[in-house]
């Protein structure tokens, strides 16, 4: 009988002592999970742009903005179009402002990139520019034009030439992937100077006339209002772009809410004149173009589209 007795005491004990540890096995899985969680809410959101106006967007604007919400915010400023997708699909970035959607497109193909645009963006339009030449009809026969030497916006160089034009490209193509071979005529025989999008402004001086992104022009000291003829398009009104499961985090949908803010919208609007908006602000664009242009499309409404 005492030895039942003293087994079940013991037994009680031993209960007692598993159930003790399992609550604290409990408990510490309950405080692992509890600081995992912690740990992943995102505080540090690193922006990636180009230099010059999407990253002033970032530093005077947006950045504020987001601070008020908690978080930190960091921006790298890149001087070519090819890092920033790559920064971004890497991890190195967040987000990167400073693309059209036809330029991602062709990009995140070719690499094999799961990038997503989620929002556009204030974006100064491709224009052209006095080099040698001071006005669009001074134009002659054997002029030097540089261009852009990424596909895309050689493809809009060639498309603004088409309006004014200088060339005749055939029938049927794509815009958006026009090259050398879809000229039909070259009216003036031009020679296409072909260079990194971002020295063109610093080579005005060596063509007739210069073909500059509009992000570039500004963050060379280019007045937009001095564009000889802006393109009319809105495909390439610039977009936001961060990877593919990043789209539904918290994150992701306050740095989106910022760029759609009524703050953002009148900091633009106060800052950025001539630029095109973004097509879900329903806006019309303030865009330079040629008197000729002016005159034939006064009676149109300008209609945004992406």
């Amino acid at each position: 009988m005492q030895n039942n007795i003293v087994l079940k005491v013991l037994s009680t004990g031993l209960l007692a002592a598993c159930l003790g540890l399992a609550g604290c096995g409990d408990k510490k899985q309950e405080d692992h999970s509890s600081h995992s969680a912690e740990s992943t809410v995102k505080r540090t959101i690193v922006f990636g742009t180009t230099v010059g106006d999407f990253g002033d967007m970032v530093k005077f604007s947006i950045k504020p903005i987001l601070e008020r919400k908690g978080y930190e915010v960091k921006l790298t400023e890149f001087t070519d179009y090819v890092q920033p997708n790559l920064a971004l699909a890497e991890g190195s970035i967040d987000v990167n402002i400073f693309q059209h959607k036809p330029y991602l497109d062709t990009f995140k193909e070719e690499r094999k990139l799961d990038l997503t645009p989620v929002f556009q963006v204030p974006t100064a339009p491709l224009g052209i520019y006095s080099g040698r030449l001071e006005k669009l009809d001074e134009a002659k026969q054997g002029m030097t034009v540089s261009v852009p030497n990424d596909p895309s916006n050689f493809a809009r160089a060639l498309v603004m030439m088409d309006e004014l034009g200088w060339v005749t490209l055939k029938d049927n193509i794509n815009p958006l992937t026009a090259s050398e071979r879809d000229i039909q005529e070259n009216k003036y025989e031009i020679k296409l100077v072909q260079l990194e999008a971002a020295q063109i402004p610093r080579a005005r001086n060596d063509v007739d006339f210069a073909i500059i992104n509009g992000n570039y022009a500004v963050s060379s000291g280019v007045d937009l209002t001095t564009a000889l003829y802006q393109e009319p398009s809105f495909a390439y009104v610039n977009w936001g772009v961060i990877r593919t499961k990043d789209i539904n985090t918290p994150w992701a949908k306050d740095i989106i809410a910022a760029y759609n803010s009524d703050e953002f919208k009148a900091y633009s609007h106060k800052t950025f004149a001539g630029y095109k908006w973004p097509a879900n602000w329903n806006e019309q664009t303030n865009a330079v173009k040629s008197e000729e242009k002016q005159q034939e499309e006064a009676p149109k409404e300008t209609k945004v589209t992406q």
